[in-house]
């Protein structure tokens, strides 16, 4: 055992001359080292250098006003080009933009198929009405008639007439397109 504890001591005396060295090296000054050539020194003694600026690291301390830093020499956000709660705005806007542009382009979607029923609609009223109108004329004129095969144009309705139903129903249709877009724009 006393061969072990010969090098542990061994050991520990190598420890404590590297930390005397480290010590006398921390100690020491910038200024120590490098001596001036006489003819550049100054003829006066030496200022007495600062305590304070030696010993203190600057951080927290400032030397001019003998007491601790206060608030900040820029402010924080001066040098960030966006904060971060610039960056979450952005962020939801974006979001928001793009739930509305997927909303518009559902509702488009949703609008296309009920604007094909509709016209299916409306083009099954129109036949009704024209089969209605048909019948209706034979009734009345009996048997006399004229048919497609004969040559002739069956028509329960004037020409004129159907024209006029188209064109009233489209300017109406126009007009409920206009009123949805002013609603919608209002919104």
């Amino acid at each position: 055992m006393s061969a072990t504890h010969a090098t542990l001591g061994a050991a520990a005396d190598e420890r404590k001359a590297r930390l005397a060295k480290l010590k006398s090296l921390k100690r020491k000054q910038p200024g120590d080292e490098i001596v001036a050539p006489e003819s550049t020194r100054s003829a006066s003694p030496p200022a007495e250098p600062d305590i304070a600026k030696l010993h203190l690291s600057g951080r927290n301390y400032d030397p001019e006003a003998k007491g601790p830093k206060l608030g900040f020499e820029a402010p924080p956000t001066l040098a960030v080009e966006k904060t971060l709660e610039q960056q979450a705005r952005a962020v939801e806007e974006e979001i928001r933009k793009k739930a509305e542009e997927e909303e518009q382009d559902d509702k488009g979607k949703k609008l296309e198929i009920l604007n094909v029923r509709t016209e299916n609609a409306i083009a099954k009223m129109v036949r009704e009405r024209i089969e209605g109108a048909q019948k209706a004329a034979k009734s009345k004129s009996g048997n006399g008639s004229i048919t497609a095969s004969e040559g002739g144009e069956e028509m329960g309705m004037e020409g004129v007439a159907l024209v006029e139903g188209v064109k009233l129903r489209e300017r109406e249709e126009e007009e409920e397109e206009r009123r949805e877009k002013e609603d919608e724009d209002l919104q």
